[in-house]
């Protein structure tokens, strides 16, 4: 049986705890580029276990989660109390066949649209950040807590990235 959303959100918010958000977003990309610097591209395309995904996947995910993410905040700016779709990662994975993608260049797109959402979010005024959309299955979201999501995501993946590399 999966997580449950509420789960999830513990977990994931349970990164963050004591750490400011947006310093995490502005970070990410840089760190995970540290980690996978001189790492070959077989490295890491290896998966840790059946099921479990590389690296390279990991990276893939990071750049479709970013639009995700970076959508949803804009979403909710955009329109009064907007519905937010969840999305099937797994099905992200398989039809963008994340384990055949540059990492390289999937860390770039990272890059990029992480680097333009943090711009957009310095730039928010304070009543914006209380602004909400309904998460189908999570509920009531704000801006806030889509970027302290987002934050704890980075938090996560980059766990994995780190248990990954260090194992020979």
């Amino acid at each position: 049986m999966g997580e449950t959303p509420r789960r999830y959100t513990q977990r994931i918010l349970g990164y963050i705890e004591g750490k400011d958000p947006m310093s995490i977003l502005a970070a990410t990309p840089r760190q995970l580029a540290r980690l996978v610097k001189g790492v070959s591209r077989n490295r890491l395309s290896q998966r840790p276990a059946p099921g479990k995904w590389s690296v390279t996947e990991i990276l893939a995910h990071l750049a479709d989660s970013e639009l995700v993410y970076g959508y949803r905040i804009r979403l909710i700016l955009e329109a009064g109390s907007p519905p937010i779709p969840s999305t099937d990662q797994e099905a992200w994975a398989r039809f963008s066949d994340y384990a055949r993608q540059d990492p390289a260049l999937s860390l770039e797109a990272l890059r990029i649209t992480r680097e333009r959402l943090v711009l957009l979010l310095k730039k928010l005024p304070r009543e914006s950040w209380d602004l909400h959309g309904m998460h189908s299955e999570r509920g009531k979201e704000t801006v806030t807590r889509v970027v302290e999501m987002l934050a704890g995501h980075d938090l996560n993946h980059m766990m994995q990235v780190r248990d990954r590399l260090s194992k020979r």
